[in-house]
């Protein structure tokens, strides 16, 4: 059997592209290196469609983690927000409309805006909380109708870097400034009475730098791969129907964007958390629950011999 021939036992090729798809003309600002209904008549991008599923399933589990284990509401909120970035991508990347694609990237700066407040706020007076609240609906209005003005890519990409940006360096700020004095004073004063099983000030913050470490390596790869993605597109899209489908699907660089950011924003948005409970001092009550890579962290309620209460009632 020829090479050729054993290439088509095991691969198909993609279809022309048609001139119009079922949701018609195109009407988004942005396009990617997939080629448009290629694969499906009915949905224009299929891959960077399909992998959005990872942040509807990441924001179910983030928002469900939050009611079982009564983590506050302003994470329920940014959960939520996680879940419709997923959500308009879906619609945004299936069909390639203005309107999906707007919800898909101003949910993005609005759901760092609610991590935003969650940082900020911590610790400080309802009346503060009050005005930072008030200044980041004023910001996110602002980028909406700068954006929409506009329709700049560069400004919406520019404003979800600073945002996020800020984001991440203030709470590795608060980890070593505030919280690691705070779990080290704790630990001193329990002396010899703390509990075998609960973990040191260094393991703590340890683990938490292997949170921050594993989740922006995975977060700043999708952008790179994504980058790499645009940079040689004609060439990627011709090795693609070269290798035929299903197999072409790995060469999708903006859908690799998808999974490993989803990835990379649901850590820190789990490591927030932790972040708030070891601040709050009840690291005696809540453990990270991440046993291996290949699970999601999660931060999980103890009961007073160390188990996780989920794992009782699962």
């Amino acid at each position: 059997m020829s090479e050729q021939s054993i290439q088509h036992s095991w691969s198909f090729p993609y279809h022309e592209e048609p001139q119009h798809g079922f949701w018609g003309e195109k009407t988004s600002t942005l396009n990617f290196c997939e080629e448009d209904y290629v694969i499906s008549y009915y949905c224009a991008e299929v891959c960077n469609t399909i992998t959005n599923a990872l942040f509807v399933w990441l924001g179910y589990k983030g928002i469900r983690g939050c009611l079982v284990h009564a983590h506050p509401p302003i994470f329920i909120v940014t959960f939520a927000g996680y879940l419709v970035v997923g959500l308009g991508s879906t619609f945004f990347h299936a069909s390639l409309k203005y309107p999906m694609q707007l919800v898909d990237e101003l949910a993005m700066i609005y759901t760092t805006c609610f991590m935003c407040f969650a940082t900020f706020t911590y610790g400080r007076s309802a009346r503060l909380a009050s005005c930072l609240g008030a200044g980041l609906v004023g910001l996110a209005w602002f980028i909406t109708a700068r954006y929409y003005a506009t329709k700049d890519p560069k400004f919406h990409q520019d404003a979800y870097a600073v945002l996020t940006a800020t984001v991440v360096f203030s709470n590795i700020w608060i980890m070593e400034r505030r919280l690691r004095p705070a779990l080290r004073a704790r630990e001193t004063g329990r002396g010899r009475a703390r509990s075998p099983k609960l973990p040191t000030t260094d393991e703590v913050i340890g683990r938490m730098w292997v949170m921050v470490v594993t989740g922006l390596s995975i977060f700043l790869g999708g952008y790179l791969i994504w980058n790499l993605d645009n940079v040689y597109c004609n060439t990627i899209r011709k090795w693609r129907r070269q290798l035929g489908l299903p197999w072409a699907v790995v060469l999708e660089g903006h859908a690799w964007w998808h999974l490993m950011t989803g990835i990379g924003a649901y850590f820190y948005i789990v490591w927030r958390i932790w972040i708030h409970r070891c601040l709050d001092g009840d690291e005696e009550k809540y453990r990270l629950d991440w046993p291996r890579m290949a699970k999601m962290p999660e931060v999980v309620a103890v009961d007073s011999a160390g188990a996780a209460l989920a794992d009782k009632k699962n």
